[in-house]
């Protein structure tokens, strides 16, 4: 089966590379890019065939569209003469809808959209997929082994989609903000700050392999760290008096609302 991964950004050459790490032949892959030294780069680093966008469309089964949202509308009206009401879809952009992309397609193409995250560069990535009206389980199969190539998959409800883009697909950004105010405060108590990159990132990666082998909630982890009146019970008490949890709540509320107004400027 032939998948054409329709657009070669960042997020389009991790599933590129994933998919042959995980085994898929070169010659069963397109890949469509339309500036010349970008294709030769492509080309001689995948050993994979790069095409237009409609020849991608004619000669694949299943279509990743891998594009920002704002480029969807272009990408649909460039293939959709094109598409075959048997070809899957698979749609990697933010706050594009399912709806969206069928309207603008030939009746009954199966549209998968997924949500992404760019722990899928290292193969840890977290992608959340929802079927859309023309689907079946095999859809949604095909669409899971894709996305297995860089990492974790879970289907829900395409309605949950905004949400699953301000956890998952905006969350590596929190994480990276904290990693870096931590860093810094560990710059300003003395430290040099090879060490102090050294120690955070490895407490967030030791952090994070206890939360998934233990299965413990992060509070009972939290409180076993928290001794009374100890140094973390005084850190987690400003934490908490400056509403930093709160923040928090606030900050993923505006990302979803931001990947919500996307798809209503999609429609416009």
């Amino acid at each position: 089966m032939t998948v054409a991964i329709l657009g070669a950004g960042v997020m389009g050459e991790t599933l590129l590379s994933g998919l042959l790490r995980a085994g898929r032949r070169a010659e069963d892959l397109l890949v469509t890019e339309r500036r010349p030294e970008r294709v030769k780069e492509l080309e001689e680093r995948y050993g994979v065939e790069v095409v237009d966008n409609a020849q991608a469309a004619r000669r694949a089964e299943t279509l990743a569209l891998v594009v920002k949202p704002q480029d969807m509308g272009g990408l649909l009206k460039e293939i959709a003469e094109d598409v075959r009401s048997g070809q899957l879809v698979v749609s990697l952009a933010a706050g594009i809808t399912t709806a969206f992309i069928e309207s603008r397609l030939p009746d009954g193409v199966p549209v998968v959209r997924v949500m992404p995250n760019t722990p899928a560069l290292v193969d840890e990535g977290m992608a959340a997929i929802s079927p859309g009206s023309h689907c079946d389980e095999s859809h949604l199969h095909e669409a899971e082994l894709l996305l297995q190539a860089t990492g974790r998959v879970v289907r829900v409800p395409e309605k949950q989609q905004d949400a699953v883009t301000a956890i998952s697909g905006t969350g590596p950004a929190y994480i990276f903000y904290v990693v870096e105010a931590m860093i810094e405060a560990g710059v300003h108590l003395g430290l040099p700050r090879a060490t102090s990159t050294e120690l955070v990132m490895q407490t967030l990666v030791g952090s994070a392999k206890l939360l998934r082998e233990t299965g413990e909630h992060p509070v009972v982890l939290r409180e076993r760290v928290t001794s009374p009146a100890g140094t973390t019970a005084a850190a987690v008490r400003l934490l908490e008096e400056g509403k930093v949890r709160a923040d928090f709540l606030a900050a993923i509320e505006a990302a979803r609302d931001r990947s919500r107004s996307l798809a209503a400027a999609a429609d416009e």
